[in-house]
């Protein structure tokens, strides 16, 4: 079994996680990823825990790759990003929209040297408009989109950042479409492109609710979280859908006389009274709980923290989470390659580089240089382990 991305080399000048998750995936899928830092690293090697000299969020996001540090800063950099540029069939990056031109490795200039060059820029609001320049992590783009007011609405608190870089990840994913469009229509074609993907685009076109927001419709399916006798557990459909399988299918009452005159405040509560006696009282244990949700055909969920997702079944059955080399002469941890093939495999190949581990290897195999020339451009540019 092979990798369906065998061959593919791709060059990943991205910082933190919109781009640097996107070149995880293509070498967990078999391409060969050259992460590019600078002499002082990717922020992230500062995240989390170290083993091995490799912290924790950088781990996540950079395992498999191999790494070359530049300075992109000096002239003799910026002309081997050049030269890798030119041997590439893709390049990520996720500057703000005019740094790779002030850096003279616009799309423009890389693809003169390499008309297969197929280019992956993320931004924050994306190239050409008024918000280009602006500054832009995941939070700031939940914030403008609407997520942060949409989940005050939904919890009746003040607005807070969601749990989860959705606008990081979401443009990640999206980017991987793109790049593999352009891989197939490069096939056909000869010619590489240039896709400028914004996280306010990604993010907008991926949230399920924006049709009832551009609809000015007053619509907000809540699902929530219930104490019952088998722990907390999320039950997907909102509270009229939950009262409307416990009255028709277990005959739940909410033992209220209903009239005209009732008030709707009244009833509901009645019968969320009713739904916690019955989840709490009439059924006593965990699996007289999960009987009656599988009756009702309603999902359910355990509240779990992160560090038991192991746990769960599914997650062991598949082998969710996986073990690397740590760096230090034992194994890690780390999540494992989403993507099950039945003729091909995808997987985490190895664990995350130092900086500047690969430079040797890379200038070798990429550039076809010699010894002399590799050692005169570690003097002169780069830093990190040989």
């Amino acid at each position: 079994m092979g990798y369906p991305l065998q061959g593919i080399k791709v060059l990943d000048l991205s910082r933190v996680l919109a781009g640097p998750f996107a070149g995880r995936m293509l070498s967990d899928m078999g391409a060969d990823v050259v992460k590019l830092e600078p002499p002082e690293g990717d922020v992230t090697r500062l995240w989390g825990r170290k083993i091995g000299g490799v912290a924790g969020y950088y781990h996540q996001q950079n395992a498999g790759k191999r790494n070359i540090s530049i300075d992109l800063r000096k002239e003799e950099g910026v002309s081997i990003a050049k030269a890798l540029a030119s041997q590439a069939d893709v390049l990520i990056e996720n500057f703000r929209p005019d740094v790779m031109g002030r850096l003279g490795l616009s799309y423009e200039t890389l693809s003169a040297l390499n008309p297969r060059l197929i280019m992956l820029s993320i931004s924050g609001f994306g190239a050409n408009n008024p918000d280009s320049r602006r500054a832009a992590y995941a939070p700031v783009v939940h914030a403008e989109i609407g997520l942060l007011a949409r989940q005050a609405l939904i919890s009746q608190a003040f607005p807070a950042d969601i749990a989860l870089s959705v606008a990081d990840t979401n443009a990640s994913l999206h980017g991987l479409v793109g790049l593999l469009a352009a891989l197939y229509a490069r096939e056909q074609s000869g010619h590489g492109d240039h896709i400028d993907l914004a996280m306010v685009d990604a993010t907008v076109v991926t949230n399920d609710g924006m049709n009832y927001a551009l609809d000015r419709v007053n619509h907000i399916v809540s699902n929530e979280v219930y104490e019952t006798a088998a722990g907390l557990l999320m039950l997907a459909g909102d509270f009229k859908y939950v009262w409307h399988q416990l009255s028709t299918v277990c005959g739940l009452e909410d033992g209220l006389p209903v009239g005209e005159e009732t008030p709707l405040e009244a009833k509901i509560a009645a019968r969320r009274a009713a739904a916690q006696y019955f989840f709490n009282t009439v059924c006593q244990s965990r699996e007289a709980v999960i009987t009656a949700l599988d009756k009702m055909n309603i999902a359910w969920g355990d509240v779990r923290p992160a560090s038991d997702i192991g746990e769960l079944a599914s997650v062991q059955a598949r082998g969710t989470i996986t073990e690397v080399d740590d760096r230090a002469g034992g194994t890690r941890p780390i999540p494992q390659s989403p993507y099950r093939f039945r003729r091909y495999q995808a997987k985490v190949r190895g664990g995350a580089p130092h900086l500047g581990e690969h430079n040797r290897e890379i200038l070798g195999d990429w550039l076809s240089w010699s010894e002399a020339d590799i050692d005169k451009a570690h003097a002169v540019l780069m830093t990190g382990k040989r």
